[in-house]
């Protein structure tokens, strides 16, 4: 439903979602958009003080969204989104600012998801390694398995949520078979990184600090079932159940999955884009339990897609409700009558993300690659969370509400805990323009993400300011 500040319905859309999503599905649609073992290979490559920096990531990042989520949905029960809490905070702009951002940065994620599938494909044998991971490798993958993951959502959200739900089951007996692997490894070879106080120190390397960026990052996306309201059913009470069930899951599979990385395989062997796979492969090949590496696979490539077609159909709804697609072509936005599906979104979201794959391999290599749309995406996804933390402390200053959610402390500690995120992400952008040091141009990258950040932001300003002017001229004069 295409809704504005104030929660009015556009005449672009004229078929009603059905409400599909209970309490179980919208948990299983925020663990699987809020973890990943992708980025446990991440952590697990910065050492075990990652451990210990996951900790703090969820109480500096995942916690204020949270907070902040749940007390916006219950204050403003009929504009339950980050776009509308934005518009009404800070006016129109900052609203359609907080959808373009969140859509486009969004998008630039789901090149690097593509790139892991990818990698994990690779590693399917214990006999398998990762020289045929060329570049035309993996954007050929990639296409492939974009278009199946458009097919399924351009059907309706009544069947891609079985991928989605069981991309979430997968992360888990993925998460499973790699602490067991960990632990066999373990048991019979010992652990191939020594964790104990001083390596749990976080350190501030430059590779360190790279991570945390990556890391806040990593604990969004709970956050995009607010652009689906419509298809959730009593979205004022079940999103808040969902957050709390959601919550353990998600640090679980980070904090453990991490460890037992670090357990199989030493930091420097862990990447982002074999890391996970990599560390089941090298044990199940010195324990001689080949047939591992298949499940394995399979598990980290079903999570993965899961989480892909999860994302393609999420932002493919963010338009229509944040009221981007009132500056778009008016067939963007409409709905398939008998899915409800916004297929013209979808598969134009598939066209850029397929161009995004080609142009991220430009002059670098694949680890370079997915590194620059990595850091570029950090820093254009991650400016709705500041309008978010930022409207939360200002209309939390107004006169109660009834029916809206008591925080622990008040106004005070809401507003801590939403400075807090402020200043998390804030950090975040900045250090996503630094290029790791492993980077062999890293004039380049930093050219990359500046220049296509500039890019993104300068064309939603721009169909926004075509998109007005249209409106001013169509108004009819008193």
């Amino acid at each position: 439903m295409n809704t504005t500040a104030t929660g009015t319905q556009s005449p672009a859309q004229t078929t009603t979602p059905p409400r599909v999503m209970g309490v179980v599905h919208t948990t299983l649609f925020m663990v699987t958009a809020g973890s990943s073992l992708q980025w446990t290979a991440t952590a697990a490559a910065t050492g075990p003080s990652a451990l210990v920096v996951w900790l703090i990531g969820g109480l500096t990042m995942f916690l204020p969204i949270a907070v902040c989520m749940v007390y916006l949905g219950s204050r403003f029960p009929g504009e339950s989104s980050m776009y509308t809490w934005s518009a009404r905070a800070f006016g129109p702009f900052a609203g359609y600012i907080t959808g373009w951002t969140y859509w486009t940065g969004s998008l630039a994620f789901l090149p690097t998801v593509l790139y892991f599938i990818a990698g994990a494909s690779l590693l399917w044998s214990p006999s398998s390694t990762t020289t045929a991971g060329t570049p035309g490798y993996f954007i050929g993958y990639s296409l492939v398995v974009m278009a199946c993951c458009a097919l399924l959502n351009v059907r309706g959200l009544s069947v891609a949520r079985w991928l989605n739900s069981a991309g979430a089951v997968a992360r888990w007996v993925g998460l499973l078979l790699l602490v067991a692997c960990a632990a066999a490894s373990w048991w019979r070879f010992g652990p191939a990184t020594h964790i104990n106080l001083h390596s749990l120190v976080p350190a501030f390397h430059l590779r360190d600090v790279i991570f945390w960026t990556a890391l806040a990052f990593a604990y969004t996306g709970p956050e995009a079932v607010t652009f689906m309201t419509a298809e959730v059913r009593e979205p004022r009470r079940t999103i808040p159940r969902a957050l709390v069930l959601a919550a353990p899951m998600v640090a679980a599979i980070y904090i453990i999955g991490t460890a037992s990385i670090l357990i199989s395989i030493a930091p420097e062997q862990a990447s982002g884009v074999y890391g996970v796979i990599e560390a089941i492969h090298m044990t199940a090949s010195h324990l001689d339990l080949g047939w591992i590496v298949f499940i394995g696979a399979a598990c980290v490539v079903l999570d993965r897609v899961g989480s892909l077609c999860l994302w393609l159909g999420a932002l493919a709804r963010i338009p229509s409700s944040v009221g981007i697609a009132d500056y778009l072509p008016r067939s963007f936005a409409n709905l398939q009558p008998r899915s409800g599906a916004p297929a013209n979104a979808i598969w134009m979201q598939t066209l850029v993300v397929a161009a995004l794959v080609i142009l991220g391999q430009s002059g670098t290599s694949v680890r370079g690659a997915y590194n620059v749309l990595i850091e570029m995406m950090v820093v254009t996804s991650m400016v709705p969370f500041l309008l978010m933390f930022g409207a939360a402390i200002k209309l939390s200053g107004g006169p109660p509400v009834p029916g809206t959610s008591r925080i622990w402390g008040g106004r005070p500690v809401l507003v801590l805990i939403a400075s807090i995120g402020l200043l998390a992400t804030t950090g975040s952008m900045a250090i996503a323009f630094v290029p790791p040091p492993e980077e062999p141009e890293p004039m380049l990258a930093i050219m990359k993400v500046a220049g296509m950040t500039a890019v993104l932001l300068l064309v939603g300003a721009w169909l926004y300011w075509m998109g007005s002017r249209q409106q001013r001229v169509r108004a009819p004069t008193k």
